[in-house]
C-alpha cells in the first residue's frame, strides 16, 4: 500500500568525536553514496524522519566511529536511485524498504542473504520468534532470510463518532452497511468517505472479495475475476455514481484523506497508524472512532510496512547487520510508537501496556491478526516490479478517471499473462 499505504511512513548524524551537521539529500538529485572508509551509508522514507530513529544513528556512529550519510526519499525516488545504484555497483549499505523489495532484489541478486547473521543472532533479538510470521516470509526467498520487518501496519475504517452520532449512523461493518452509511453522512461539501489514490490501497478491497493478485498454480491474476471486477466498481461507484466520496487527486501525497478528514468534510477514511498523529495535531477536537476491518465476501486487511535489507555488494556487511539489530531492536520499536503511533512486527509490541492503554494503536495491533499480504506470490515470479507499476495505472484508472473496471481489470490481466508465462 500504499499506502500509504501510507505510510505511510530518519536518521540523522552525530560524529563519534563531536557533534557534526546533519547530511541530508533530498530526493531527485541525492549525491553518489561516499566512498569514504568512515562513512556509513543509510537510505530512508522522507516520512520516517523519527527522533527515535536519530538517536540510534547516534549511538551506532559512536560505537563504530563512522559518520552516517542519512539519505531520505520519497518511495519512487528511492527506487529509481536504487536501481541505478545496483548498475554502477556504488551502493548504500542499508536501504529502508516500501514492503516487496526484498523478494524482488533476493530474485536479482541484489539484496545480501541474512541467514548467517540470523543463525548466529537470531536468538539474542528474538528473531524470528519474536515477529509475526507474515513478516519474517515476506522477507524470506527459498529458505533464506534477506530482510528484517521494521514496520508493521494495516488500514481500518477510521470515521468522526461526532459527524456519525448526529446522522444516527452506526459504524459499517461490511461494503453496503459502508454505502448506505456514506450516503447518510454526504451532504453540502462534506463526503461519507474519502478515498486514497494511492493503489496500495486498493490491496484491502481486493482481498475482502477475496481476490488473490496472483495464482501460481493456474498463472491466474486478480483471481476470481469477477470479484477482482466487483471490488474495483465498487470504489469507481463511490466516487463516481453514487458521488459519496469527492474524485482523488492523483500525485504522490497520499494525505489528501486525511486532510479533508482533519477539515471535517469526509466523515470516514480507510488508513493506517500514521494518519493518527495528524489528525490529533490539526483537528484534536474529533473524536475518532475505529470499525473492525470490513466485509465483502471476508474480512481481512492488508499486512504493510516497511523493512530493512542490506544490498549484496555492500562493503561491511557485518556493520550494516549491526545497524539493522539496533534499527528493528524492541526499545526502539516503543520509543517510535510513542512518538508517531507506528505498528510494529515484533509479538511482544503488542502486548506492551501502552499498546494496550491507547484505544487507537490497540484498535490497528488488533487487526494485525486478521492481516495479509495480497502481493507474495507476485512477488516470488521476479516481476513484482512491473505488475506493480502496471497495478497502479489500472487502479487510479478505474478509481479517478472512472474507466469501466470490466474492461480495466482485463487488460491488465492480460498484459499480466504476457510477463508471467
Amino acid at each position: 500500500m500504499s499506502p500509504a499505504l501510507s505510510r505511510r511512513d530518519l536518521l540523522r548524524l552525530a560524529s563519534a568525536a563531536a557533534a557534526v551537521p546533519l547530511l541530508n539529500a533530498c530526493a531527485g538529485a541525492p549525491p553518489v553514496p561516499s566512498a569514504e572508509p568512515g562513512t556509513f551509508t543509510v537510505y530512508w522514507n522522507a516520512g520516517h524522519d523519527y527522533q527515535a530513529y536519530r538517536k540510534v544513528i547516534a549511538e551506532f556512529e559512536q560505537a563504530h566511529q563512522v559518520k552516517v550519510n542519512f539519505q531520505k526519499y520519497q518511495w519512487p525516488d528511492l527506487r529509481t536511485r536504487l536501481l541505478a545504484d545496483f548498475a554502477s555497483g556504488s551502493v548504500p549499505d542499508v536501504v529502508e524498504e516500501p514492503g516487496g523489495w526484498v523478494q524482488d532484489f533476493a530474485i536479482s541478486g541484489n539484496a545480501l542473504s541474512l541467514q548467517e547473521y540470523v543463525d548466529r543472532d537470531g536468538q539474542a533479538m528474538g528473531f524470528p520468534s519474536d515477529w509475526r510470521p507474515v513478516t519474517v516470509e515476506r522477507n524470506s526467498y527459498q529458505g533464506q532470510v534477506y530482510g528484517v520487518q521494521l514496520h508493521l501496519t494495516c488500514t481500518l475504517l477510521l470515521y468522526n463518532k461526532g459527524m456519525l452520532d448526529a446522522a444516527g449512523v452506526e459504524p459499517p461493518t461490511t461494503w453496503e452497511e459502508l454505502l448506505e452509511a456514506a450516503g447518510k453522512l454526504t451532504k453540502g461539501d462534506v463526503y461519507g468517505i474519502a478515498l486514497n489514490q494511492d493503489h496500495g490501497y486498493a490491496g484491502p478491497w481486493l482481498m475482502q472479495n477475496g481476490v488473490r493478485y496472483y495464482d501460481p498454480a493456474t498463472k491466474g491474476v486478480l483471481v476470481p475475476h469477477d470479484a477482482a471486477v466487483e471490488a474495483m466498481r465498487f470504489q469507481a461507484e463511490l466516487v463516481h455514481k453514487h458521488k459519496v466520496a469527492p474524485v482523488p487527486v492523483s500525485g504522490t501525497d497520499y494525505s489528501g484523506p486525511q486532510k479533508l478528514f482533519s477539515a471535517k468534510r469526509a466523515a470516514m477514511i480507510i488508513t493506517g497508524p500514521w494518519d493518527l498523529g495528524p489528525i490529533k495535531q490539526t483537528s484534536p477536537d474529533i473524536e475518532v472512532g475505529y470499525a473492525a476491518p470490513l466485509k465483502g465476501r471476508e474480512q481481512a486487511t492488508n499486512a504493510a510496512g516497511t523493512s530493512v535489507f542490506v544490498p549484496a555488494k555492500a562493503r561491511r556487511p557485518d556493520l550494516s547487520w549491526d545497524f539493522v539489530k539496533r534499527i528493528t531492536a524492541l526499545e526502539v520499536e516503543r520509543a517510535a510508537t510513542k512518538e508517531v503511533g507506528m505498528l510494529m512486527p515484533r509479538l511482544s509490541w503488542a502486548e506492551l501496556p501502552e499498546v494496550q492503554a491507547d484505544p487507537g494503536i490497540k484498535a490497528f495491533a488488533d487487526a494485525l491478526g486478521m492481516a495479509r499480504d495480497a502481493s507474495q506470490e507476485i512477488r516470488l515470479t521476479g516481476q513484482f516490479g512491473r505488475f506493480d507499476d502496471e497495478l497502479k495505472k489500472m487502479y487510479q484508472s478505474v478509481l479517478i478517471q472512472n474507466e469501466p473496471a470490466d474492461a480495466a481489470v482485463e487488460k491488465f490481466a492480460e498484459a499480466a499473462r504476457g510477463y508471467l508465462k
